[in-house]
C-alpha cells in the first residue's frame, strides 16, 4: 500500500527518495510514481507525493542507476 508524503519548503527528489525510502537509488520509482510534478527541482511546501511500494520498488531496482546501465 502506498504511503503519501508531503513536501517541505526545499525538498528534492533524491533527498525524498533517501529520507522516505531509504535510497537515492529510489528516485526514478518515485518520479516514476509522481509523474504530474516530474519538472519540480526543489519543492515548495504542502505537495501530497505518493511514496511507492518499497517491495515493488526493491523488485524493479538495480544496483546501477540507469544511465550507468547504458555504458555497462
Amino acid at each position: 500500500m502506498s504511503r503519501i508524503y508531503t513536501t517541505v519548503q526545499g525538498d528534492m527528489w533524491d533527498s525524498i527518495a533517501y529520507s522516505q525510502l531509504g535510497s537515492t537509488t529510489h528516485t526514478d520509482s518515485l518520479i516514476a510514481a509522481n509523474p504530474a510534478y516530474r519538472n519540480i527541482y526543489s519543492f515548495p511546501a504542502g505537495i501530497q507525493l505518493t511514496l511507492p511500494d518499497l517491495d515493488d520498488v526493491r523488485q524493479a531496482s538495480s544496483t546501477l542507476p540507469p544511465w550507468k546501465e547504458a555504458l555497462g
